[in-house]
Formats: structure tokens, sequence, C-alpha cells
């Protein structure tokens, strides 16, 4: 006779259980991130050990473990190919010149009398254009210090000009990292997230202008000279590139895209392969300089123009030019792997489900619930000083409770850039806080009041919040898709 086949039995975690991966993670990342500056990766896929023991105990089997994790990795693959392509067309604008002329026209229209509100729209420009907040401020950042050193002027002010305008454009750029974690992490198309940060990004914008523009009324330097740093870049980007107005065309390309929300990568796409028209007809690289320049990243060492020597400019030059390339993204991407795999490790128990469930107990309104996702991303960003995770972790977290509540994601994934992104580099013990103090001479402290547009983000986020303002609410027939996609993730390898 056949032994009858015995029945899986699944236990619900209990609240400790359920916990004890989130906890985990928190710790290691604290103590050997903050610490001991060790990988983040490593830790993460520790912390996914422990919820994976976790899940056995309560009778899921490795496969179903597996399962889970390459649902959540199926449902992100579209967002990861977003971020290989805009490595792929950084490398494209880079040695198109597309971002050159950008920062080149950027440094020329300085004026002393000026020099703060200057350097946020010139350095908000370029982060926009290249989607880095450190690469920004590691080198326009750096000449427009300079700048202010020459004209004696309050040089904390210039570096929160400068942290402002770098992660203005690296939050909303379609080139950035952390504005496309959030927008994977979300499940929102990525032009529709930046669509949805302009809600509380454009008031801060206006209000660290007006700051900016008032201080700088109020100060005197004309007829400073421009330091020679400053002149030397803008000297060496016109003999190593070629500008007409065609450089721009694939910046329209983006816009025109984003505007009419044509799918993502096709529009990339074409974009990189107008920048490497460019490239091949006005710049004169060689087809093999595009093709490495897309993959590797651009390199000065590419040029080719007579009389012109790599090995002999300033260390500014490479810092500021040699970047993308799809390769580059490669870390950002490691990172994502791991966060997933332990975000599809928790889910599978539904630990997440019953965390959230405790944190929400008590929020009635759309406006405390805001209030919960802007503690939450506060507190991860402040206790494991990493932005990727600090974004990824809320946004699998909430994405539930926002569709349940008919609330559209897009909302959840605002408020977590609003209480992360930008407030990592207001933070001192945050790798961001500690490479802008480093990189810009001022401490951490004293150009946070100066960094309007990092700290503004979170009031205008509450009060829309409360007022409704910028709201984006789920039709009844929107609500009930997102929830059946959102419940059909998890998938048992018992079910199969």
């Amino acid at each position: 006779m056949a032994k009858p086949i015995k029945e899986k039995v699944i236990k619900q975690p209990t609240l400790f259980l359920a916990l004890v991966p989130i906890i985990t993670m928190v710790l290691l990342l604290s103590l050997g991130y903050v610490l001991f500056e060790l990988p983040p990766e490593p830790l993460i896929i520790a912390s996914t050990i422990v919820a994976g023991i976790i899940a056995i105990k309560l009778g899921y089997s490795y496969d179903d473990i597996m399962g889970s994790i390459a649902q959540k990795i199926g449902k992100t693959m579209p967002a990861i190919l977003i971020l290989i392509t805009v490595g792929f067309m950084i490398g494209a604008w880079m040695v198109g010149g597309t971002i050159p002329m950008m920062i080149f026209y950027g440094l020329k229209i300085i004026n002393p009398q000026f020099l703060l509100i200057t350097a946020f729209l010139v350095t908000s420009v370029v982060s926009l254009c290249t989607g880095t907040s450190w690469g920004s401020a590691g080198t326009i950042g750096i000449a427009f210090m300079g700048v202010g050193a020459g004209l004696d002027a309050n040089l904390a002010a210039v570096a929160g000009a400068v942290v402002a305008g770098a992660y203005f454009g690296d939050k909303l750029s379609p080139l950035s990292d952390t504005t496309n974690l959030a927008a994977l992490a979300t499940g929102v198309n990525l032009y529709e997230h930046i669509g949805h940060l302009l809600y509380t990004t454009v008031p801060s914008f206006i209000v660290a202008s007006v700051v900016f523009v008032v201080t700088g009324l109020n100060t005197h330097g004309a007829g400073t000279a421009i330091p020679e740093k400053v002149t030397e870049i803008m000297n060496t980007l016109s003999t190593v590139f070629h500008w007409n107005l065609l450089l721009v065309l694939p910046i329209l390309i983006v816009l025109y895209g984003s505007v009419r929300k044509k799918p993502t990568v096709p529009v990339m796409l074409i974009s990189s392969a107008v920048a490497m028209a460019n490239a091949l007809i006005f710049q004169g690289f060689t087809l093999h300089d595009v093709v490495t320049s897309v993959v590797n990243g651009f390199d000065i060492a590419m040029v080719h123009v007579q009389g012109f020597d790599a090995a002999a400019v300033i260390p500014d030059i490479p810092r500021l030019l040699n970047r993308g390339g799809m390769n580059s993204m490669m870390g950002t991407l490691l990172i994502c792997f791991s966060a997933i795999t332990f975000a599809g490790t928790i889910s599978l128990t539904k630990s997440l489900e019953l965390i959230v469930n405790k944190i929400l107990k008590h929020v009635r309104s759309t406006g405390s619930l805001i209030l919960a996702t802007i503690a939450t991303g506060l507190t991860m960003i402040g206790v494991t000083s990493n932005g990727q995770v600090s974004i990824l972790m809320p946004g699998e977290m909430l994405r539930e409770a926002y569709i349940r509540r008919g609330l559209h994601p897009k909302n959840l994934g605002r408020t977590v850039e609003d209480s992360a992104t930008i407030i990592e580099p207001i933070l001192p013990w945050t790798a961001a806080g500690a490479y802008m103090a480093g990189t810009l001479g001022v401490a951490t402290l004293s150009y946070l009041p100066w960094a309007v547009l990092c700290w503004t983000g979170i009031i205008f986020a509450i009060i829309w919040g409360f007022t409704g303002f910028g709201i984006t609410k789920l039709t009844p027939d929107q609500q009930q898709e997102m929830l059946k996609e959102y419940s059909g993730e998890t998938v048992l390898a018992s079910e199969k």
C-alpha cells in the first residue's frame, strides 16, 4: 500500500521572526558598512541567508525561496535593462560631446556677483545631464569652490549651493541610478516617476533659488578674476571637442520621449545612436573609441587631437570626463540584485506584510501615511547610510500598502526620494556626506543649512500629503489590476 503524500505545512511568522532579517540587515550595514567600511553586498547576502533559514523553519523549501527570488528579478528586469542602457547612453553622450558642451557653457556663464545662484543652476544642469551628483560636485563643484575662494565668499554657502544643485539633477535625471532604483522599487514607469517628483522638487528649487539670489545680492565681488583652474578646464574642453547645435539633439530626444511617454529603452538607444554619430562625424573619434566608450566608459586617452597630451592635463579633466559605459552600472546592479534577493526571500514568508501592517496600524490618512514613509526612509538612510538600500527596502515594504489605500505607487517613489536620496548628503556619517565634505572642503553640518533643496523636499511632501495636492489616486480598475499583479508575484515550487 502506497504511503500518502505528506502535505506541506506552512507556518505564519511571528512579529519577532519577521523582524529578525530586517534587524540583521540594519545591524550588519550599520556596523560593517559604516564602521568597518565593508562592501554592502555580502552584508545583504548574509541577511538573506538569515531570512532563508527562517523561511525553511516556517515550512518553505529551497525551491520555494528560489522561485520567489526569480519572480522578483523577473518583475524588475525592465528597470534593470534601463540601468544598463543609462550607462550606455552616458558613454555615448560623453564621446559625442553632449555632456562636455553642457559643462563648458555652464562654466562660461559664471558671474561673480551671482556666484551662489550660478553654482546652483550650473551644477543642477550638469548633474541633470550626467545623472551623477558625486561627479558633478567633484568637478564643476570644485571649480565653483575655487571661484568662491577667489572671491572670499562664504564657502559653506557655495558648498551648499553645489550640493543642492548636484542632488537636484541626480533626483530628476533619467540617467541617475537612484532615480531608476526608485522607479524600479515602486514599479512605476521611469518618466512618470520623474514627472511626479516635480511636485516637491520644483517648489524646493524655487525656494533655494530665492535664497541664493537674495544672498548674492547682499555680497560684493564683481570684477574678481575667474580662477585659472576654471579657465584651464574650459580651454581643454574646447580643444578636445568641437561645439555645434547638433550636440544638443541627444538631450532633446530624451526630453521628447519623456514628454510623449515613449518607451524608455528605445528612446535612450536612439539618443545614444545620435550621440555616437556626432562622435564619429564631429569629434573625430574612431569607431573603436565610440564602442569602447559605450561599453567601458569614455577616457581622455582616446583623444587624437594633434598636440594634445592626455597625461599633461590637470587631474580635474579626467575626473570630469572619464565616466559612463555599461560596465559603470555593474556596481549598482550588484547591490540591486542583492537587495532583490533579500526582498524576494522575506516576501515569501509574508514578513514584510506583517511588519507593514504593524507600522500602518495607526495610519488613518494619506498625510499620516506620507509621514510614516518619511520616517521609514529617514530611519533607513540614517542607520544603514546606504542610499540604494534606503530606496529599495521602503519601496518594497510599502508599495502594497499604498495600492490598498487607493494611492498610486508613484506617491511612494517620490516620498522615498524626498526622505532618502537627497537627505543622504546632509548627514555627516553617510558615504555621500563624507564625500561632499571631503571633496568641497567644508564640513557637512556647515553646508547643511545652505543645501536648501535637500531638506525642503520633506516639508513640501508633508504639506502635500495632508492637503492632497499632488497626490495621485488610483481608479478602482487600476487598484484591482495592481493588487492582482502584486499578489501574483510569489509562486511556490509546490504550486507549479
